[in-house]
């Protein structure tokens, strides 16, 4: 095993098998993969900070099989921060908290390419400080789909009074998510209040939308799974790389780039790599710090 070690913040960092082809059909290897997250780091460890982390590691590679790490691993440094975490059946956890630029590229070095975090921080694991709306296409659907419902979705919420952010899955649909930021919020309303917005969606756009889990009711429309809000579930953090055949990114979006799109879209059209990420975010900061600080408050429907 190849061995580097790197200086961050007055801490020893080994880093190994940095040649290491973790996206072989695309030629992306561990060394250009902590780089995506060394120069993405200011817009993601805010998304982190203070979040138990579930690493999604995969050490032979995209192609190769993969594991969830939820327990932080034993052989951390002393310095990674962590969070006892009390799950649904009882069981308290320790899990790492990524805080800082060393954490995130140790997380990077185990494989862990892609970094799951909950709706709520580790201090108060039943708030959750944002709702989200995981749009996904069933088959014979896609991203034209998806960039529909969520421009209806969006037009929906606002009549509601609240303001929405959409960025990509990385994968093939959108996360909608609405920040609340409100300690009085509990898992239980957000999850009854996305249901009910499913379930309004459906009966409006039936040929469209559906609400239901079975697969054989997404054929041809985009599921809005509304049981992610919960607090034994994550989803991927936004600026996270997804394991897939080319390295993409959960990327925040504009509004109007959805509006531009509506329509004509095609399935690689809201499909953001590594290097385009880094590109945009440089440039337009951080679409999606609103999601951290802007107040809202669930309507009674």
């Amino acid at each position: 095993m190849s061995r580097t070690y790197v200086e961050i913040a007055g801490r020893s960092l080994p880093l190994s098998n940095l040649e290491k082809d973790l996206y072989p059909s695309y030629g992306f290897t561990k060394a250009a993969i902590l780089e995506y997250y060394r120069r993405i780091a200011p817009f993601i460890l805010p998304h982190l900070q203070g979040r138990a982390l579930t690493l999604k590691r995969y050490p032979g590679g995209v192609e190769k099989e993969f594991f969830f790490e939820k327990r932080c691993p034993a052989h951390r440094p002393a310095w990674v921060s962590t969070a006892e975490v009390v799950h649904h059946n009882g069981e308290p956890m320790m899990m790492c908290v990524v805080s800082d630029l060393e954490t995130l590229l140790w997380a990077g070095n185990l494989a862990a390419l892609e970094l799951h975090v909950p709706l709520s921080r580790a201090g108060s694991p039943q708030t959750p400080d944002s709702l989200v709306f995981d749009l996904d296409p069933g088959d014979g659907a896609g991203i034209p789909e998806c960039t529909r419902v969520a421009l209806i979705l969006r037009d929906l919420l606002f009549q509601m009074g609240l303001a929405s952010y959409v960025k990509t899955s990385g994968q093939k649909g959108l996360h909608v998510l609405v920040p609340l930021n409100s300690k009085d919020t509990t898992f239980d309303d957000t999850k009854t209040f996305s249901r009910a917005v499913a379930g309004i969606m459906e009966r409006h756009y039936p040929d469209l939308v559906t609400s239901k889990m079975a697969k054989n009711e997404r054929i041809g429309k985009v599921f809005i799974n509304w049981s992610q809000n919960d607090a034994s579930k994550t989803m991927i953090c936004v600026y996270s790389l997804r394991a897939r055949e080319k390295p993409f990114v959960s990327f925040p979006l504009e509004w109007k780039e959805l509006e531009d799109l509506d329509g004509q879209g095609d399935r690689e059209s809201l499909q953001v790599v590594h290097s385009e990420a880094v590109r945009r975010a440089e440039a337009k900061g951080d679409l999606f710090r609103e999601v951290l600080v802007k107040e809202q408050k669930l309507p009674h429907l």
